[in-house]
């Protein structure tokens, strides 16, 4: 099993759970931790590996889903995941998205994070894309 911390600056990552929460219902293998003004850095390293360790607890691994690559999010995932002292192994994504969150309920039954990464990736991709006009009206019914 594959649990998902979602680690954003400010409260993305909870604005995210609350929305997929009114979409696709509750997503018990998925937590969040944000860095604060308040908490500043420090207070994010430590919630982070708070987080982690509950997230990790009867899990194979722990997928993070970070908002933007180089940020704190982003660095403090990273230091976790590169760690041979991390357990279970962590694997780490930037540009997390609404889709992204929804769709990481396909990933969490397997058993290899580095599998489940880039599985979500595969599936997320499709869902960037530009508008375009079409020739024919389309139900609003999806």
């Amino acid at each position: 099993m594959i649990n998902v911390i979602v680690a954003t600056h400010g409260p993305l990552a909870n604005a995210l759970l609350t929305s997929s929460k009114m979409v696709y219902g509750d997503l018990p293998h998925v937590y969040t931790v944000t860095l604060s003004e308040q908490a500043g850095i420090e207070g994010f390293k430590a919630d982070f590996s708070r987080v982690l360790k509950h997230a990790g607890e009867d899990a194979d691994g722990v997928l993070v889903l970070c908002d933007m690559p180089s940020g704190t999010p982003w660095n403090v995932a990273c230091r976790h995941a590169f760690s041979t002292e991390t357990q279970p192994p962590v694997a780490v994504l930037a540009g997390v998205n609404f889709p992204m969150l929804l769709q990481s309920e396909e990933i969490c039954s397997l058993t290899s994070v580095h599998a489940a990464a880039d599985a979500l990736l595969a599936l997320t991709l499709p869902t960037l894309m530009k508008a375009a006009p079409v020739l024919s009206a389309q139900s609003d019914d999806f």
